[in-house]
C-alpha cells in the first residue's frame, strides 16, 4: 500500500517528550510566580522602582531568566526525547528488519530480542513463534505437494503403459485390461477427491451445525460393517451422547476415516476395534481404539502426515491413498480440537479426537 511520507515516530516522540518538558517548565515557572506575587506588593512609583521591591521590579529580574530557562529546557528536551525515543525504539527496528527479511522470502530469519519482558518483547517473541510455524507450514506443503504429484503421477504412468502394452499387442485381453484401468482411475479418482476434502478443511469453508458424535459413530459402523466382517473384524460401539457443532459431512468423514483405518490396519483374524464417545467438562471426545501390530511411538508420530502409513505400503481395494489420518488430523484442527494417537502395549493403536463442547439439543436428552 503506498502511503505519503511523514514524520518517524523516533521524531514525533522527542516532540512529545520536549513538548511535555517545556509544559512542565511553564506550569513550574508560573508556580513560582504565582508565589513570589503574594510577598511582593505591587507599588508602582517610578521614583522608588529599583529601591523598594515590587511586582515590576520583579518581573524584569524574573522573566529573563524564565527565558534562559524555557530555552534551555527545550534544547534539553529535544536531544533528551531524540536519544531515549532512539533507545526505546531500537528492539522495533529489529522487528522491521526482521519483517522485511521475512517479506523477502526468508522464513528461518529469527529475531531472538535478548532483554526482561515488555511489550517489544512479547512483540518478537509472537514474531519469532508466528515465523516457525509459517516455515513449518510452508515445509509441510511443500513436502505435500511432492508427494501429491507422486501419487498423482503413479496411476498416470500405470495407465499409460497399460495402454502401450494393450496397443502392441494385436490380440489384447480387452476385459482384463478395461478392469485393471478402472481400478487404477478409480484411485486416481479417490486420491483427487481426498485431496479436494482435505482442502476443504484447511480453508474452512464450511457451515456449522449442531452435531451429535455419538450418532456419527453409529452411522459409520453401520456403513463399514461389511469391511470389518470381510477382515474378521469385530466392531463395539459406546458411549454417551457427545454434541458439538460443526460440519456434519466432514465430522463424518472424520468417523469413517478413523474406522477405516482401524480395520484394515488390524490383526489378520478375530481383530476388535472399539468406538467410544463421552463428556469432558467442556469438551466431547471421539475414542477409536483397534487391536494390531505393536507400534513404536516414533512411528506414531509420523501416521497423521499426508501418503504415510502405518505398515508397509498396502495394496488392496482397501488400502486408501495415505491420506486418512492427515484428512483427520486437518477436520479436527478445523474444527478447533486436537487429535491424539496413543499406542497401546498389547498392539495397536488409541486415537482421541477431542472437540469443543456445546449443550444437546432437546430432541437429545
Amino acid at each position: 500500500m503506498d502511503r505519503a511520507p511523514g514524520l518517524s515516530v523516533r521524531v514525533k516522540l522527542t516532540l512529545s517528550y520536549a513538548g511535555f518538558v517545556m509544559l512542565a517548565g511553564v506550569l513550574l515557572l508560573a508556580a513560582v510566580w504565582v508565589s513570589l506575587l503574594e510577598y511582593v506588593p505591587d507599588d508602582w512609583d517610578r521614583r522608588m522602582l529599583y529601591e523598594n521591591p515590587n511586582r515590576q521590579l520583579l518581573l524584569r529580574t524574573f522573566a529573563p531568566a524564565a527565558a534562559a530557562v524555557m530555552a534551555f529546557l527545550l534544547l534539553f528536551g529535544l536531544l533528551g526525547g531524540w536519544f531515549l525515543a532512539g533507545r526505546v525504539l531500537a528492539p522495533l527496528s529489529r522487528i522491521t528488519d526482521a519483517t522485511r527479511v521475512a517479506t523477502n522470502g526468508s522464513l528461518s530469519h529469527r529475531i531472538r530480542l535478548p532483554g526482561r519482558k515488555d511489550e517489544f518483547r512479547e512483540l518478537a517473541d509472537a514474531f519469532d513463534t508466528m515465523l516457525a510455524r509459517l516455515e513449518a507450514h510452508v515445509a509441510e506443503q511443500q513436502r505435500f505437494a511432492a508427494n501429491a504429484s507422486h501419487e498423482l503421477r503413479t496411476p498416470l504412468a500405470i495407465s499409460k503403459s497399460l495402454i502401450d502394452v494393450a496397443r502392441a499387442d494385436p490380440n489384447p485381453d480387452t476385459g482384463k485390461l478395461m478392469d485393471r484401468l478402472h481400478a487404477v482411475n478409480t484411485r486416481a479418482i479417490d486420491l483427487t477427491e481426498a485431496l479436494l476434502l482435505l482442502s476443504r478443511a484447511e480453508q474452512r469453508s464450511f457451515t456449522r451445525e449442531p452435531v451429535d458424535l455419538s450418532l456419527l459413530a453409529e452411522e459409520a459402523t453401520e456403513t463399514l460393517l461389511p469391511l470389518a466382517e470381510k477382515h474378521g473384524v469385530t466392531i463395539e460401539t459406546s458411549g454417551d451422547v457427545a454434541p458439538t457443532n460443526g460440519s456434519q459431512a466432514l465430522l463424518l468423514q472424520l468417523t469413517m476415516n478413523l474406522l477405516h483405518n482401524a480395520i484394515v490396519h488390524n490383526l489378520p483374524e478375530r481383530g476388535t476395534v472399539r468406538v467410544t464417545t463421552g463428556v469432558r467438562p467442556e469438551t466431547v471426545v471421539l475414542t477409536v481404539e483397534n487391536t494390531g501390530e505393536e507400534l513404536t511411538p516414533q512411528l506414531i508420530s509420523t501416521l497423521t502426515e499426508p501418503f504415510r502409513r502405518g505398515t508397509e505400503r498396502i495394496h488392496t481395494d482397501h488400502a486408501g491413498v495415505g491420506l486418512g489420518l492427515a484428512i483427520v488430523k486437518t477436520i479436527a484442527h478445523a474444527h478447533d480440537g486436537t487429535l491424539t494417537l496413543t499406542p497401546r502395549p498389547a498392539g495397536g493403536i488409541r486415537i482421541d479426537v477431542e472437540l469443543p463442547a456445546t449443550a444437546p439439543r432437546a430432541e437429545d436428552r
